[in-house]
This record gives C-alpha cells, structure tokens and sequence, in this order.
C-alpha cells in the first residue's frame, strides 16, 4: 500500500533528528511528512538542515491541528494508509508492517498500536494507566467498541478515514474521540500488540494539571460526539 507516515511535532528538536534518520535509512518504502506545530525550538531548523519532508504551520495548532493537516496531506496526495506516530520517538516503526497487514487483507479499517495487549515495553505511568482504562471503558459503553489502548497515538487508518479525518479530527487530546467517530462511521477498529519507548529526551506536554482537564475534556467530548452523531442520524 501507498503509506505515509504523518509526524507531528511541536518542540521535538532533541528528538526528531534521531527518528527521521531512522525512518529515512530503515524504511524507505514509506513516505512520511513532519508537521512542524508551531515549534518555538530548533525544530524548523533542524528539519531544513536536514533537507526533511516538513510543513511547517504558522502558529500551534494541537496535536489535533497537526495531524488533520497530515491526513489532508495524505489525502491531497493519493495515499491509501496513513500511520500517525508522535515526534518523540517513542513509537517502533518496526511493527508497521505488520499493523498494515489487516488493511491490507481488508479485515480492518484502522489498526491500533497497543501497548496492553501483551503488556510489554513501557506502560505508561499507573495514574494514566487508570485514566487509559476509564476512557476504553467510556468508549465501550457508548461504541460497543472496546480499545484497550484508546490514548495510543501509534494507529494505522485506510483511505476511507484518511478522507473522514481530513474533514473532520478533534482538535484537541485527540486520540479516545477518533475512536468514537471512527465506530459511528462504521469503521472496524484493531489493536496490534507493540512495544513502545519511554521518552529519552524533551519533556511531555501533558502536566498533572493537564492531565485532570485531559480526563474531563476527553470525555465529554466523546460523550457529546456520541450524541450528536444519534442526533443527527434521527434527523436524517
């Protein structure tokens, strides 16, 4: 499959040399495209020195912003899967290949990377690994969907949802919504196990005060898509 590997990237100077090169030197088959979030870093630069694949957006548009842009990259340009994976190295590319299997064999329209599926690799905090399991839950009761990983911002989606999500991505904390607009759509969601890294360098955007405003954010908003998607099919 034709496959793009959107990078979206907001401050990942320490980090997104090493994972460029890695893909560039390793994984040629793919295209990939890093979406410069309105880095206030050595992001931008480190990216022209480099002579990388970049959009660079004016201002910070989320890590929602960010990716949509990708899908409608993906989507301007013809491609049949697009692979979202975060600028700060903590996803494998290696297990792409395999994550690309079900799309390919028409058994799934998205594949995610989950990290709880063998329990291997970094597990995240157990704070978030409580918040992670509020929100599959959440997600089960309003899809009848049950993603174990639902946080996980390694996922494969074919080109039916690159176009859905180039017209329509949540803007913020993204990731447990698209679940929920991908199960309304119809779509068949996987979990492929991975191992994820733990981040070696810059720091997470997500605080402790974040991070409650993440959980109630996140899920009112799925609740709210939910809704609205019942409302709309009544009126249609």
């Amino acid at each position: 499959m034709k496959c793009l590997i959107i990078i979206p990237a907001y401050n990942e100077a320490e980090s997104i040399e090493k994972l460029v090169d890695n893909l560039i030197q390793n994984y040629p088959q793919y295209d990939y495209i890093i979406i410069n979030d309105g880095s206030t870093d050595a992001t931008e630069e480190i990216c022209i020195k480099n002579h990388y694949q970049v959009l660079n957006l004016p201002i910070n548009m989320g890590i929602g912003g960010a990716v949509q842009t990708g899908y409608c990259y993906a989507r301007d340009n013809g491609y049949e899967a697009a692979v979202q994976i975060d600028g700060d190295g903590q996803h494998d590319v290696s297990f792409l290949s395999e994550m690309l299997k079900p799309l390919e064999d028409g058994q799934a329209d998205i594949v995610i990377g989950s990290r709880f599926v063998e329990k291997e690799g970094f597990q995240s905090s157990w704070l978030r690994r409580v918040g992670i399991r509020f929100l599959s839950n959440l997600g089960w009761l309003l899809t009848g969907s049950r993603v174990k990983d639902i946080t996980s911002g390694f996922r494969v989606v074919d080109r039916r949802f690159i176009k859905i999500f180039s017209q329509d991505y949540p803007a913020d904390y993204p990731e447990p919504e698209a679940v929920v607009i991908a199960s309304v759509y119809g779509g068949r969601i996987a979990e492929y196990p991975v191992v994820m890294k733990e981040r070696e360098k810059g720091e997470s955007s997500i605080t402790l005060k974040k991070s409650i405003y993440y959980m109630c954010k996140v899920s009112l908003a799925m609740i709210v898509r939910r809704i609205s998607f019942g409302v709309r099919r009544q009126e249609g």
